[in-house]
């Protein structure tokens, strides 16, 4: 009895795939790796804003540039000042199939440029004629959140061109928000929690990818370059005996 054994075929074919595959893949997983450095010296970056500058001192730079001013998306700021009353619902909004509208309201805080806050969402009345009726705090107020992109309409919006307030919009640009105040910056503050000053139902989407997630994408890519090299090695040996001897005739 011959027992069957293996050894190395070269298939030029197999070999190639993989060579070429192979460097995607771990040029891939560097590339997460790199973004996860990134993201953990911006959230340093970040800590050491939020200790040493004033909110004046974070937006001021690049006020009336349409460009980025500096302000990032995701970015956590805590603000203390006060909500103006003029409010814009952000329509076609729903959470749990239930329609409603995301309040957003001017902030001017008591040093440095306006900003829109985004107060979360508002369950709307059972009538499309009748607007939300919702109160804001009086005085000063210190609140929390994360900077986000002005929203963007969905496709197709119209606006109903209502011009008082609460005033009902489809989407809401910093050019709008800019029209009510002489300067806003171009993000705006998500509120963090229900518990903040002024919110309502607040249950964000993330929209701010950390650094452990970039890493886990990164274990994702060599993992996947290590099953290739795996499965090519194996796929390269082949079982010779008996059967093989047979077949051959």
């Amino acid at each position: 009895m011959v027992l069957p054994r293996r050894h190395w075929q070269f298939n030029p074919r197999l070999l190639i795939f993989s060579a070429s595959l192979l460097p995607l893949l771990l040029a891939l997983g560097v590339w997460q790796v790199q973004r996860a450095a990134e993201k953990e010296a911006l959230l340093q970056q970040w800590q050491r804003q939020a200790v040493t500058l004033s909110w004046q001192e974070l937006a001021g730079p690049g006020l009336g540039n349409e460009q980025e001013n500096g302000l990032e998306s995701g970015q956590p700021v805590t603000l203390t000042g006060h909500y103006d009353e003029r409010s814009w619902l952000l329509d076609n909004r729903t959470r749990d199939g239930v329609a409603g509208y995301e309040v957003l309201t001017l902030f001017q805080p008591d040093q440095g440029p306006a900003l829109v806050v985004n107060r979360g969402w508002l369950r709307a009345p059972a009538s499309r004629d009748v607007l939300p009726v919702f109160p804001s705090p009086g005085g000063e107020v210190t609140i929390r959140g994360r900077l986000a992109d002005y929203p963007e309409p969905p496709v197709l919006a119209q606006s109903d061109g209502a011009q008082g307030w609460p005033r009902r919009v489809q989407a809401l640009h910093q050019a709008d928000a800019a029209a009510e105040a002489s300067t806003v910056v171009s993000k705006v503050l998500r509120l963090r929690g229900s518990d903040e000053p002024g919110a309502f139902r607040v249950d964000w989407q993330p929209d701010y990818m950390g650094p452990q997630t970039h890493y886990g994408y990164a274990v994702q890519w060599f993992s996947l370059a290590l099953v290739l090299v795996v499965l090519t090695i194996v796929a390269s040996y082949r079982k010779t005996g008996a059967n093989n001897d047979n077949d051959n005739g």
